[in-house]
């Protein structure tokens, strides 16, 4: 029997916070118990390994069973609702990386609500051909964008276009990786892997630049409807080998020689449904061939199609430098990385402290970012590139912008009362500001509640998110904030201040929980080894068995993290 594996990631508030100490079960699909665990200070479980097909399947288009073994997962944690994952596959040789999106309690309850999540079949075994009509490729449309952007997040909605499901925010990288889990097999050859990549992000990149929702009055960019758009199940796991190439290649999109719009990569899986544009199951075939992405890219679409790169990424505070960061490496890029893992090392203390001088990317600075690469699911090679840049800085606004966010509610003074008002659209003053709090805040651990301004003017933005929490809450959707809708904005801000945990604002050294290798140079003492890494000299030689503090050049050490 062939072996898959699997890893769950309890985290909330876009990632800003890990949450420890979830209790985990893997259960087969007949509800047996395979594995107990419980999440680290990383929120993150050991790997699992799981019996499922061998991979040969998964290559075959002609194979008409089932190429993967599914199983289940059911996560809970104290003062938090429960969530069940149905239906996960498993693919032979290949990690998969489950996100447990916990919400908190609402305040005064003590039995949570079970959040249920349905994975099923990659999308590859589905109809549908996303090729709704008119104009798609942007070049005459009025409604086209500027310049080519990624958009950070990205707004999905959960059903087809007029239906009343929610809308959910994510980063544009994780979207790919979603949709790529959902849409194909990921023990497919690497160039047939990268091909239907590159066809997802120019896809979503095309709906963005075209503002094919937008311009029709919708609150959204894509839906997850395979009959007009790609597959997208929130919550659903990731596999490695398509997170990895989705790192390296987010940003990069087809287009057509001499023109600026992402050109409409349509698609289907080129078995059950066939169309104008590119057959999934024939870049398999194709890649086994030996085609290249691009040569496969143009084998489906135009010849002169080319693939091209865009930086221009919203809501990023600094953008990519361009330049490779590694040991030996200065400058203010070096600091500004620098400044953005201390500030994470609060919330993820299992990130060594940085000793490096400001600017200087020396051995702790590398440690920092080879731990930063390994909690998040980099290569771990220490060194700064597109994808682990891109990651820091989203991760450092993410913990800022919700440190920002509490430290508003103290001083905006949110009590336990609300207010008596009642608020709609064109309604104004500090009850409106108290309303846009509360939605902002609460935005960040309900991933269906659209964050806004705070400006206290209740207009078309802070009604839709009204009308989103409503319909999370089971309330009556009209975008009207009443005595109801108050209670259950109080009720839920108060469960997330009770109930989701506080990062230690400075974390003791040494106190990950894990090490890394380093090779002693000349000069080298326990002493100054244990103040670069921010760690003691107790710790080095309880971890490396020392008893004296003689030091060999070229002797290594494990130093804790």
């Amino acid at each position: 029997m062939a072996i898959g594996y699997l890893t769950m990631q309890a985290r909330t508030a876009h990632d800003a916070l890990p949450l420890q100490g979830v209790q985990v079960t893997v259960l087969d699909d007949e509800q047996n118990r395979i594995y107990e665990l419980t999440t680290d200070e990383n929120g993150e479980t050991r790997r699992v390994s799981l019996e499922t097909m061998d991979k040969r399947y998964s290559q075959d288009e002609n194979f008409t069973g089932t190429p993967y073994i599914t199983y289940n997962v059911s996560a809970q944690a104290e003062g938090f609702d429960s969530v069940y994952v149905a239906d996960i596959p498993i693919f032979d040789g290949e990690s998969a990386n489950l996100p447990l999106v916990l919400v908190p309690m609402r305040g005064g309850n003590r039995d949570g609500m079970q959040t249920e999540i349905m994975v099923g079949a990659p999308a590859v075994t589905m109809e549908g051909e996303r090729e709704p009509e008119g104009d798609v490729q942007g070049e005459e449309s009025e409604q086209v964008l500027r310049q080519v952007v990624i958009p950070n997040p990205i707004t999905v909605h959960l059903g087809a276009p007029d239906s009343t499901a929610s809308n959910v925010q994510v980063s544009f990288p994780d979207y790919v990786k979603n949709v790529a889990s959902s849409e194909i097999y990921p023990t497919w050859p690497e160039n047939a892997l990268r091909a239907n990549i590159y066809a997802i992000i120019t896809f979503a990149l095309n709906r963005i630049y075209t503002e094919w929702y937008r311009a029709k009055g919708y609150a959204f960019d894509i839906t997850n409807s395979t009959a007009y758009d790609q597959a997208f199940i929130y919550g659903r796991p990731i596999y490695d080998s398509i997170s990895r190439i989705v790192d390296q290649i987010f940003n990069e999109y087809v287009r057509r020689q001499g023109q600026q719009a992402p050109y409409f990569t349509s698609f289907c899986n080129g078995t059950t449904t066939t169309c104008r544009g590119m057959s999934q199951w024939g870049t398999v075939t194709l890649a086994n061939q030996g085609y290249s992405p691009i040569r496969i890219l143009r084998y489906y679409y135009p010849d002169d199609v080319e693939i091209v790169e865009t930086n221009a990424i919203t809501n990023m505070l600094t953008s990519y430098p361009g330049t490779l960061l590694r040991l030996g490496s200065t400058g203010l890029d070096v600091q500004t990385i620098q400044n953005y893992l201390r500030r994470i090392r609060r919330n993820y203390p299992a990130i060594p402290a940085i000793t490096d001088a400001e600017g200087t990317f020396g051995d702790s600075t590398r440690a920092a970012v080879v731990k930063f690469q390994n909690i998040f699911g980099l290569t771990p090679d220490g060194i700064v590139g597109k994808s682990t840049w891109y990651k820091i800085s989203s991760l450092y606004t993410a913990v800022t912008r919700l440190a920002e966010l509490t430290s508003e509610g103290t001083n905006l003074g949110i009590g336990t009362v609300p207010p008596s008002s009642v608020l709609r659209e064109g309604s104004r003053g500090q009850d409106v500001i108290t309303l846009q709090y509360l939605l902002s805040f609460i935005s960040e651990y309900y991933p269906d509640v659209p964050a806004l301004a705070q400006d206290g003017i209740f207009g078309p933005g802070t009604k839709s998110a009204v009308t989103a929490f409503q319909r999370r809450m089971g309330l009556v959707a009209d975008g009207i904030v009443g005595p109801a809708t108050w209670n259950a904005l109080y009720g839920t801000y108060q469960g997330i201040v009770q109930n989701v945990p506080t990062p230690n604002p400075n974390p003791a050294p040494g106190t990950g929980g894990s090490s890394f290798d380093y090779t002693v140079r000349a000069g080298d003492t326990l002493w100054l080894l244990a103040r670069r890494f921010g760690t003691t000299v107790e710790a080095i030689m309880r971890l490396n068995g020392l008893q004296s503090d003689f030091l060999q050049i070229g002797q290594v050490l494990r130093i804790p993290s």
